[in-house]
């Protein structure tokens, strides 16, 4: 914590709540952290792109473990720190994590591709998405996120976290908690509990992210009480979705948090099927 603070202290700075920033300051943890993104059989060509590099203390460990590192930084008064800091060894780009395109960062990665991110909670949500959306340009993921949303990530089907996000993250990853993580591990140390959680991309997904399985996931969820018939009375017309659920050995008075990733899955493809052989409505 000395470290953070006496950095920001240096240049007359100190942590932006609007940023929410929170700097992860305990050693053990930047460690685990850089080991869930470079195992030791990667080191030699892994690209590690992190958002939300801060002060630079996982950049730093990470540099030790990765051949190619970009940190990618939204504060502006932070990117003078890590350039200081990193010189060459380090690309800094000023942006943010919420915008900053993907694929220019990965290009020419030849070995273990990773996204990292310690971020404010307040956008966890919209990274997630996005690394939803874009998991073919890496091979992991690794974040800090809050606690209870490291929960819905990890949660499975019937369990009181489970829900459109852990499905959405669950199509296309194998979640792992890495640690759980103490408010004192962060200066200044936030309001909640944290947690790392790994994300291995899986290849090919349990589901591809159709519009139609969005369209299915959303409509369970958004009336999470009412049983799937009416869940998804907007989603097709009432034989076509009796047709399809018996096809993919679902039953429609169960509810949306009862059904697997692959469920969904079956769904969707099921449906997609006669919808097209039924051609335009």
């Amino acid at each position: 914590m000395s470290h953070v603070r006496a950095l920001l202290t240096e240049r007359g700075l100190r942590p932006k709540r609007s940023f929410g920033q929170n700097f992860l300051t305990d050693a053990n943890i930047l460690d685990l952290i850089a080991r869930a993104c470079v195992p030791d059989d990667s080191m030699s060509n892994a690209t590690v792109v992190e958002f939300g590099a801060g002060t630079g203390a996982l950049t730093a460990a990470l540099v030790k473990r990765a051949k190619v590192v970009i940190a990618v930084e939204r504060d502006r008064d932070l990117v003078p720190i890590l350039e200081s800091q990193f010189g060459d060894s380090v690309k800094v780009i000023e942006g943010d994590a919420q915008a900053e395109p993907l694929e220019p960062l990965f290009e020419g990665a030849i070995g273990l591709r990773v996204l990292s991110g310690n971020l404010p909670y307040q956008i966890t949500g919209s990274l997630l998405q996005r690394a939803v959306e874009h998991a073919v340009l890496f091979d992991r993921a690794v974040f800090m996120v809050q606690l209870e949303v490291a929960d819905r990530l990890l949660a499975a089907p019937g369990s009181k976290t489970y829900g459109a996000l852990s499905i959405f993250v669950q199509a296309a990853f194998e979640p792992k908690l890495v640690t759980k993580v103490s408010p004192h591990c962060f200066f200044p140390p936030p309001d909640v509990h944290s947690a790392v959680v790994l994300l291995q991309k899986l290849s090919p997904p349990r589901a591809p992210e159709t519009a139609l399985f969005r369209q299915l996931v959303k409509s369970a969820f958004g009336a999470r009480r009412k049983t799937l018939r009416n869940a998804w009375r907007r989603v097709t017309d009432p034989q076509m979705l009796e047709d399809a659920a018996a096809e993919s050995g679902i039953s429609l008075d169960a509810r949306g948090e009862t059904l697997s990733v692959e469920q969904y899955a079956a769904m969707d493809r099921a449906l997609s099927r006669m919808q097209g052989l039924a051609g335009p409505v």
